[in-house]
Formats: structure tokens, sequence, C-alpha cells
């Protein structure tokens, strides 16, 4: 479980193909004896597990492993060799939790609509697939590319916006994205819920 509070950007240093399988090594700020071998590392939005790991240069290095079907439903299939990707360690018993519980399950893949300065801050404008727009509420939380967001507002057409502070813009791959590009997102496992509970989710003619 994770909060959506990047604590560092890491780079992908390389990437091959093994066995039906794709193995990324990450180069990062974290301290080596801070990471053990079978431990959950949020990498944009998708929770892998350590399989190695090393002394780098600025720090550790660590490699993952992961499925087509990961590689099918989220945009790591995308990175290369330098791509950066926002990294956060699983939350420990006694953490602060100062974003929302994310979990590190990707539910689609959405696009950026458009970026728009607002002062120093930006407001993004993102489409979800049309199968979970619904989940994305005015006020509500969103994890986007592994970041926990506030939704500033619900559009009718499915869409919804963000606005995000300079603080977050810098230290975070969002001052990467383009109109066009692709993030993964999660909905809050609080809407999921309710949705349940008030039938949004139930089988037509319940």
């Amino acid at each position: 479980m994770f909060t959506g509070l990047v604590t560092d950007v890491g780079t992908v240093r390389s990437v091959e193909d093994r066995n039906g399988l794709r193995r990324f090594e990450v180069e990062s700020r974290y301290k080596l004896e801070d990471i053990a071998l079978g431990a959950s590392i949020m990498h944009s939005g998708v929770c892998l597990t350590v399989v190695d790991m090393g002394q780098g240069e600025r720090g550790a290095w660590f490699a993952t492993e992961a499925v087509p079907e990961t590689l099918s439903k989220t945009i790591l299939g995308d990175w290369t060799v330098g791509s950066h990707v926002n990294l956060e360690q699983s939350l420990k018993l006694g953490d602060e939790l100062g974003g929302h519980f994310v979990f590190g399950h990707v539910d689609g893949v959405g696009q950026v609509v458009s970026i728009e300065p607002e002062g120093e801050s930006y407001r993004l404008t993102i489409r979800p697939p049309e199968g979970i727009a619904r989940y994305f509420a005015t006020k509500g939380s969103a994890a986007v590319n592994g970041v926990s967001l506030t939704v500033a507002e619900a559009l009718p057409n499915g869409d919804f916006e963000l606005a995000i502070i300079p603080h977050t813009w810098e230290v975070t791959t969002l001052n990467q994205l383009q109109p066009g590009s692709s993030v993964n997102l999660e909905i809050d496992m609080l809407a999921r819920y309710v949705a349940r509970m008030i039938g949004a989710d139930a089988p037509e003619g319940q």
C-alpha cells in the first residue's frame, strides 16, 4: 500500500526481455540498506517487486519484472532506457498518510487533453477510459502516474481537471507530460466501494 506521495524520480537504466517477462533496472537516490529483495516499490502508479539490487552512482539501483498483462494495461510498455519514473516505497505501519490510500493497481490508461498554466501552478485535463470515468468526482482523490491528486472538477463529458501546485510539478514527472501523453490512472478505493454500495455497479435489474 502507498500514499501517492512521490519520494524520488528514478531513471530506467536498462530494459531487457527475459522468458516472457520484461526486466527493468532503475537508478534511484534511495539508500541500498533501505531496500530489500521482495520489497514493493511503486513505479509511476504500478506496484512492482524488487528482484535484484546494488549500489549505483547516486544511490541504489534495483531491478523489477513486469508480465505481458502489466505491459499491455499500463504505460510501462512504453518505457525505454532514460525514461523517468515516479517512485514510492511501500507504506509502513506508523508512517504519515499525507496523500490517500493508493494500491499500485492501475485501473486504466488515460490521455492528457490539455495543460494550462495558472500563474505558477498548472491545470491538467485528463480523459480517462470510458469504463472508469464515473469514478472521478469533484474534490475526490485520484492517482495519476502514482501521484496522489485532488480532482479540481469532474466534467460532464467524463474528463476531469487537476490543479497542480508548483512543488508537485517540480518533484515528479508530471512536468514532462504533454497533450496526448498517456498516464496510469488509479481510482480512489472509496469511490469503488461507494459505487458498489449504491448499486452503480450492480447487474441490470438488481
